[in-house]
């Protein structure tokens, strides 16, 4: 009975999210000063054309009527058609997920990889000159803007070092060598043994998702270093002491694992906010992902995609704060029976 009222408390919740993301994006799309339907017919149409086009659209009803038809369509996956591509937004969306899905992947692999030990270095070695660096980073995250150092590393890494390919995704001697299948380019070239595209497509993507690794790993890191010198304060790291246990297992195997509970949901949400928030990397390197395609709408009153676009970052946010939430309850076995 516990689990059955707990189990409907958390389909409400998630009902009640996606219907307010719904009714923010919108009436966003109804209070901007741009009309929908000029924008499919275009500003010199005769005005029994706008008309005609206004009720097939549906926005000669009542709001709470067009919310109703709103939330239908949504429902069954039509936003509409861009105006910009003449495609279905979900079609454009479902081929530029997979370039961002790939990019905050590889974004977030790098920054949890790294700003977990260094959070854990720094927390131990508090004070000292590993905590100093963890720290500055940090601090150098928070502050510098994305794209400026996004620029910066081009310039170094790509122009003057020649270390790494320039912007875009992989360069166009490679594009019609590998056959699209799951979108991510380098898992469809690994698949399909193409091994120099695999090179050049992962030379394409680790300048940026380093970049969003840095951004990442500096938030990660710090929230670590908090977590662990609050456990290592606790008594039973004490105790273990008292007991002679060593100071690898008490970090490692004791403290850590109390500090993985709240870490967890940090380390999730960083990768949501990689995954809805990398516009202005995507931007600055020409990166063909849901971002850009949501920047490119923007700037060509391309309302339909906008709103779709808000609507997927939005879904896969509620999605992995709703994971985050779960793998809480799996690893603090106190909060299950809340």
């Amino acid at each position: 009975m516990k689990f059955s009222r707990a189990l409907a408390r958390f389909a409400l919740a998630i009902v009640l999210t996606y219907l307010g993301l719904l009714a923010v994006t919108f009436f966003i799309g109804r209070v901007i000063p741009v009309d929908p339907v000029l924008a499919v017919v275009g500003d010199h149409a005769p005005e029994s054309v706008v008309q005609r086009v206004r009720e097939e659209m549906g926005l000669n009803k009542p709001l709470y009527v067009q919310f109703g038809l709103y939330v239908s369509k949504v429902l069954h996956g039509d936003f509409g058609t861009s105006v910009l591509t003449s495609n279905p937004v979900l079609q454009d969306i479902k081929r530029a997920f997979p370039a961002t899905f790939e990019l905050a992947t590889l974004g977030i692999l790098i920054g949890a990889s790294m700003g977990v030990p260094l959070g854990v270095w720094a927390a131990v070695r508090r004070g000292g000159v590993v905590d100093q660096v963890v720290r500055v980073m940090g601090l150098i995250g928070y502050s510098v803007p994305i794209f400026w150092l996004g620029l910066m590393a081009l310039v170094l890494f790509y122009a003057r070092l020649d270390w790494v390919a320039g912007p875009g995704r992989i360069d166009v001697t490679y594009e019609y060598m590998v056959t699209p299948v799951t979108g991510i380019l380098l898992l469809d070239t690994a698949m399909q043994g193409q091994w120099e595209a695999f090179r050049n497509a992962f030379s394409h993507l680790i300048l940026p998702a380093s970049l969003l690794g840095y951004f990442s790993l500096a938030y990660i890191s710090r929230m670590t270093r908090s977590f662990m010198l609050g456990e290592l304060s606790q008594e039973y790291v004490v105790a273990a002491r008292a007991k002679g246990l060593s100071e690898a297992r008490i970090i490692w195997r004791h403290a850590l694992r109390n500090a993985l509970v709240p870490l967890v949901t940090v380390i999730t949400l960083s990768y949501a906010g990689l995954l809805e928030g990398s516009v202005l990397t995507e931007t600055v390197f020409a990166w063909p992902g849901l971002g850009l395609y949501i920047t490119n709408s923007l700037q060509n009153a391309d309302m339909n995609a906008v709103l779709g676009g808000t609507i997927v970052v939005g879904s896969v946010f509620i999605g992995l704060n709703l994971l985050s939430d779960l793998l809480y309850r799996t690893l603090d076995p106190r909060t299950r029976n809340r």
